[in-house]
């Protein structure tokens, strides 16, 4: 398996795809909130998109192999993976789209920071670390928000920060063992399948019910959740991950937040303070300077 050391045109437009799609898979999500809960979208959308990908390895020839070791990183990974989209769910009950999308594609920073402190292919420069204390100030802005009273969103923003620092966690657990150089396709089935097990005993636990009724856009919002989004976006964005480099892969999710935060405007008309704006500019530019590299 090849590795490269630059993004090239393929890489570019995979990026570009996975952070249309997951710009709108928050809007997605917020929008079935209203009939099905939010553990039992999770479990929908990571039992289904599994189902499909063990049809996909099958087809490939990929398969579990107790003597490959990635047994241990890729269960870490799928835990932190599964609490993950946990947070990410139940936070959309608490707070709005546009500001979920906004702090949960801040995880290049953790990449950048943690890659940074143990690699040293990945240190960061001057300029670099300016980029995080820009990002990381932005965020803390946009956070404050969430204390007054017409925010209202604290507890929502806190959940979609620890689903960015689990994101970021999950993809140095990626990077930094056995899983960058094993198949794409079983990268992603533990993400999968951890979560597919997981999620069913959290939403009983919870205590949350099955939809009595089923609306199309219910209906809509799983099937793009789980086969457009989990299954399909997913896998070629591991793909990229485990080929090309970590930090620079990540930076293109800056425009999920700026497609997420136009989505959730446009399509549930949700408010865009100034506030979130700025932030999604410090954001932007943190993440843009953190990619820089010296010639």
């Amino acid at each position: 398996m090849t590795s490269r050391d630059r993004l090239d045109a393929t890489a570019v437009a995979g990026l570009l795809l996975c952070c249309l799609l997951w710009g709108l898979n928050q809007v997605a999500i917020k929008a079935a909130l209203p009939e099905v809960p939010p553990l039992v979208q999770l479990s929908l959308r990571s039992g289904i998109a599994a189902l499909l990908l063990l049809g996909w390895m099958r087809y490939r020839g990929v398969r579990f192999s107790p003597s490959d070791g990635t047994l241990g990183p890729g269960l870490l990974a799928g835990t932190l993976f599964a609490v993950e989209f946990a947070c990410i769910f139940i936070g959309l009950s608490y707070t709005t789209a546009a500001r979920s999308t906004v702090f949960i594609n801040t995880s290049p920073l953790i990449v950048a920071a943690v890659l940074g402190a143990f690699v040293p292919a990945e240190r960061l420069r001057p300029l670099q670390v300016g980029g995080l204390l820009i990002a990381f100030a932005a965020v803390a802005f946009a956070f404050a928000e969430g204390f007054s009273a017409h925010g209202g969103t604290l507890l929502g923003d806190a959940l979609a920060v620890v689903a960015a620092i689990l994101w970021g966690l999950t993809t140095v657990t990626i990077r930094m063992t056995v899983l960058r150089r094993a198949p794409s396709e079983l990268t992603l089935a533990y993400q999968l399948f951890v979560p597919a097990i997981l999620a069913p005993l959290a939403a009983w636990w919870a205590g949350e019910q099955w939809p009595p009724a089923w609306g199309w856009l219910s209906i809509g919002s799983v099937f793009y959740q789980a086969v457009i989004v989990t299954f399909a976006s997913y896998l070629l964005w591991f793909w990229l991950l485990t080929r090309y480099p970590a930090t620079r892969v990540q930076s293109f999710v800056f425009l999920t937040p700026i497609s997420g935060l136009l989505f959730a405007a446009a399509l549930l008309g949700e408010p865009v303070t100034w506030r979130l704006v700025l932030a999604l500019v410090g954001v932007v530019l943190g993440i843009t300077l953190v990619n820089r590299r010296a010639g």
